[in-house]
């Protein structure tokens, strides 16, 4: 708590109202206790005044309108303070009566923010200290907010229910007189905003309007077009061949570029006619970030050599007039040497040998990482940058070392894909935020086997392809989730979600990465339907060409490694999901047969179940896998 105890008198008015406003503008509870102000023979003298909150309750009627005429004195007029503007400070309204806002307090140490549960106060109710506005819940517990001074609730601005409101945020006014309630019915809480950002709004116009601007003085009207999203978790992506080239007149639908995101490979598609007039990321580019400038977009062909010298670097001129001007305004720099105008003859930076100590070679951080990724060998290349220092655009124009970082007679470093990153990204986040832990069974599967059969040789007849034993899984698996749904869900920070639909994602290996294409609504879908989806899937996986959508909203996930001989294994949960399924190879045991009476040979695949510690508990994922077993060993069921 900042304390004030101040004497001022008539001369020193100003300086009181600004340490009085600068408070108040700072936004703490901040007190100015015990203040007397000598106005001609009077002295007031009052308790703590509550600055940036209103008057505390000790303020007499009479002493807000006395510090109302102070602030609207000749003396402050003088130091640039208005008549209007004091009103506004005192009031926070402009022409509404004075009130009070009231602030989500901090009601635990730890508190951040809070949540109104219910409202104990009505508009238009009267307040009284002691008694009780809401209650709110902390992050400790739910508490009773309590009234610190009398007034009356004029408006509520965040009712019932209201989530995670920071601290310091208004929640509600409070006015004195009960005839000023009616002044807010209409209240808006968003004008004080719009008031209060005025000023800053006025002084930002001329840059703002400048950023609006589509080209910079030196070139054409155009449009740079970004890196887009062409899937809902796409951060970037890698550029891997330009289906347009410099010049090339573009219709809304035709395909600019083929994309890599981090689902597959995919055609980017025009949404507006023009013209390409420069190309800004040369093919094979990966780690591009969305939104980042690819190309530029023009309206006629006739500005094309205007855009001949263009590059990434000319995409921020439009938004940089402010330090132009500045630059305009300073002193003139030292003479160098005359070189030709590059709006007389644009051509490209002129490359300089790289200054090298020994067999370092001078490249900016980005230039590295940049190679790193292309696989392009920093020896050899010239720099642009100042003192022949190797700049990223020098490695995006190199050429790529056949897609390999580093070559050594040790070692070879593959550049690793978007997908890849993205994979290993995932399962990183995976096992260090989801509280794993596993369950497994072993699963009888001679029933199975021997419908699994019959089936086929149903379907052979008919060319109706085959069913695998991962058709089998998936069935099962979508059973149980509807058997026990708890399991069919996934976790939210404030709640856990379960689904009505049983989405099955299945693990597919492909040349790019491990993808998991969805097959919806397993649970409804029969053996054959699942067969030839997951076919499809699986197929258009491998060729990179599966649509986002094809791999999203899965619920849960299959991961089947029995073909590679793996008896038995434990796989990561694929979030948001809460569960996934590891499936083994088939093997045959010797054990005792059904009416004890010897011994039999079975066969027989383990399963591991690895589950969500925060969603689902050990006895719902023992009944889950309780559930798939009784399914797996009697399929029969599954019609049921």
């Amino acid at each position: 708590m900042v304390v004030y105890n101040l004497d001022v008198n008539i001369a020193g008015r100003g300086l009181f109202m600004l340490l009085y406003m600068m408070h108040a503008w700072r936004g703490g509870r901040r007190y100015l206790s015990g203040c007397r102000l000598l106005a001609g023979s009077t002295w007031w003298q009052q308790g703590a005044e509550s600055v940036g909150c209103g008057f505390s309750s000790n303020s007499s009627s009479s002493a807000r309108r006395e510090l109302s005429s102070l602030v609207s004195s000749s003396s402050l007029r003088g130091q640039g303070y208005t008549n209007d503007a004091a009103r506004r400070w005192m009031s926070s309204g402009g022409s509404l009566p004075e009130h009070e806002k009231l602030s989500m307090p901090a009601l635990s140490p730890t508190m951040s923010q809070g949540n109104i549960v219910s409202w104990k106060k009505k508009e238009g109710d009267s307040v009284q200290p002691g008694d009780i506005y809401c209650e709110v819940e902390t992050d400790k517990a739910s508490i009773e907010w309590e009234a610190q001074e009398e007034g009356f609730l004029a408006k509520i601005l965040k009712g019932d229910g209201s989530q995670n409101i920071e601290v310091g945020v208004p929640v509600a006014i409070l006015v004195e007189e009960e005839g000023d309630v009616a002044a807010f019915a209409e209240y808006d809480a968003s004008a004080d905003v719009s008031t209060s950002a005025a000023p800053a709004a006025e002084t930002k116009e001329e840059p703002a309007a400048a950023a609006a601007a589509p080209s910079s003085s030196s070139f054409p009207a155009h449009e740079v077009m970004s890196m887009p999203a062409l899937s809902p978790t796409m951060s970037e992506g890698t550029l891997l061949k330009w289906k347009k080239s410099v010049g090339d007149e573009i219709s809304a639908g035709d395909v600019l570029a083929e994309i890599e995101t981090d689902k597959a490979s995919m055609e980017w598609e025009a949404q507006e006619d023009g013209v390409l007039a420069q190309i800004l990321v040369p093919e094979g580019t990966s780690g591009i970030e969305v939104g980042s400038p690819v190309f530029v977009q023009i309206d006629s062909a006739d500005d094309l050599g205007a855009f001949k010298s263009f590059t990434i670097a000319d995409v921020g001129a439009a938004a940089a007039p402010a330090p132009a001007a500045a630059a305009a305004a300073a002193p003139p720099p030292p003479p160098q040497e005359s070189t030709p105008s590059p709006a007389a003859t644009p051509k490209a930076p002129v490359q300089q040998p790289v200054t090298q100590s020994g067999d370092r070679v001078i490249a900016s951080p980005y230039a590295r990482k940049v190679a790193g990724e292309k696989g392009v060998d920093l020896h050899g290349l010239q720099g642009s940058g100042p003192g022949g220092r190797i700049v990223s655009a020098d490695v995006l124009n190199a050429p790529v070392s056949g897609g390999q970082a580093a070559v050594s007679s040790v070692f070879t470093d593959e550049a690793t894909t978007g997908i890849r990153r993205v994979i290993a990204q995932r399962l990183l986040e995976s096992k260090q935020t989801i509280p794993h832990y596993y369950l497994s069974a072993s699963c009888r599967i001679d029933t199975l086997s021997a419908l699994r059969a019959k089936l086929n040789e149903s379907l052979a007849a008919s060319d109706g392809g085959k069913i695998s034993m991962n058709d089998f899984i998936i069935k099962a698996s979508a059973m149980a989730l509807k058997k026990v749904p708890e399991a069919n869900a996934s976790w939210h920070e404030d709640f856990i979600r379960q689904y009505n639909s049983v989405n099955c994602s299945v693990a597919v290996q492909t040349p790019a990465g491990l993808m998991v294409p969805v097959v919806r609504n397993a649970d409804k879908k029969g053996l054959a339907a699942i067969s030839a989806d997951v076919k499809s899937l699986a197929q258009r996986a491998r060729e990179g060409k599966l649509m986002p959508d094809e791999s999203a909203d899965g619920t849960f996930t299959v991961s089947n490694l029995g073909m590679f001989g793996v008896t038995q294994f434990s796989a990561i949960v694929n979030p948001p999901q809460a569960c996934i399924l590891a499936v083994g190879s088939a093997e045959k045991k010797v054990v005792p047969s059904a009416d004890g009476a010897g011994f039999e040979q079975g066969t027989f695949v383990t399963v591991t179940l690895s589950c969500d510690h925060r969603v689902i508990d050990g006895a719902v994922g023992a009944q889950w896998l309780q559930a798939f077993k009784a399914f797996i060993e009697d399929p029969a069921s599954m019609l049921l």
